[in-house]
C-alpha cells in the first residue's frame, strides 16, 4: 500500500477568538461550524494567549455574526483580535508521523497509532487528564473505522485532542492517502 504526503486545506482566516478556559473554546467550534461558519481550532501565538491553549480561527469579515452567534449560545470568550503582522504564528494541532508499518497522528499531546495495512488502533498516549485510562481501553485493539469518537467518551482538552487524532487517522484510512 503506497504511503503518500496529504496536503492540507490551507485557511487563513485573519482573526481568532481568544478564551479563558478549554470548555467554552471547544463549544464555539462545534456551534460555530453546526452555523456553516469556516472555523479552525488552533493554538493561538504566545502573546495573544488569555490563560487558555486554544481558540478559534474565523474569517474576520464573519465577526459581527459570529459574536452574535456566540453570545445567543451563551458561549464566553475573551475577545477577537486580528492576526497582525510581526505575530507568532498559529501552531498547527495535527501532526502525522510515518513509522514504516505504523503510522502516529498527533493533536496536541495526545498520540493515536494504528497499524497501515490493518488500520487497528495499536497505541494511545499523551496528556494528563483523568479520562485517558477510559479512551485507552475503548480505542485499543479497534480499527480507526470502527472506534468510538475520544470527543463522545470525554470532556477534557485530551478526549478533544484524541479526537482530533482519531479524526485525522480516519481521514487517512478512509481517504486512501496515507503519510
Amino acid at each position: 500500500m503506497a504511503f503518500l504526503k496529504r496536503k492540507k486545506e490551507s485557511f487563513n482566516g485573519g482573526g481568532l477568538v481568544l478564551f479563558d478556559v478549554v470548555q467554552p473554546a471547544m463549544q464555539a467550534e462545534k456551534v460555530l461550524k453546526k452555523a456553516d461558519y469556516k472555523v479552525r481550532l488552533v493554538a493561538p501565538p504566545p502573546e495573544l494567549r488569555k490563560g487558555c491553549d486554544l481558540a478559534v480561527e474565523i474569517n474576520l469579515v464573519e465577526q459581527p455574526g459570529i459574536e452574535r452567534l456566540l453570545r445567543q449560545n451563551g458561549v464566553d470568550y475573551v475577545e477577537v483580535r486580528p492576526l497582525k503582522v510581526g505575530t507568532s504564528e498559529i501552531l498547527e494541532i495535527v501532526r502525522v508521523v510515518d513509522f514504516g508499518d505504523w503510522v502516529m497522528v498527533k493533536a496536541a499531546n495526545m498520540k493515536l497509532t494504528f497499524e497501515k495495512e490493518s488500520g487497528k488502533i495499536v497505541n494511545t498516549s499523551g496528556g494528563g487528564c483523568p479520562d485517558i485510562p477510559v479512551m485507552h481501553a475503548e480505542l485499543l485493539d479497534k480499527r480507526v473505522s470502527e472506534a468510538p469518537r475520544p470527543g463522545d467518551l470525554g470532556y477534557t482538552l485530551c478526549s478533544l485532542m484524541l479526537d482530533r487524532a482519531l479524526e485525522e487517522s480516519l481521514s487517512l484510512w478512509e481517504g486512501g492517502e496515507r503519510p
